[in-house]
């Protein structure tokens, strides 16, 4: 009885339990945002590489 009262009080593996879910949220954001802005810069670097292409292929 002692140990299951001890097992209940124990909140360790709460807290590891909660550090991996918030990390789990980030990632879950970060490749959220990735995928929403992954286009625009795609075509911001494509657009940039041009530019850089003509400025050094002037005349």
């Amino acid at each position: 009885m002692n140990l299951i009262a001890r097992f209940i009080k124990e909140e360790d593996g709460a807290t590891a339990i909660e550090y991996g879910l918030i990390a789990g949220l980030v990632a879950v954001a970060i490749i959220t945002a990735l995928s929403l802005l992954g286009g625009s810069l795609e075509n911001l670097f494509g657009d940039v590489a041009n530019q850089v292409d003509e400025a050094t292929s002037g005349p």
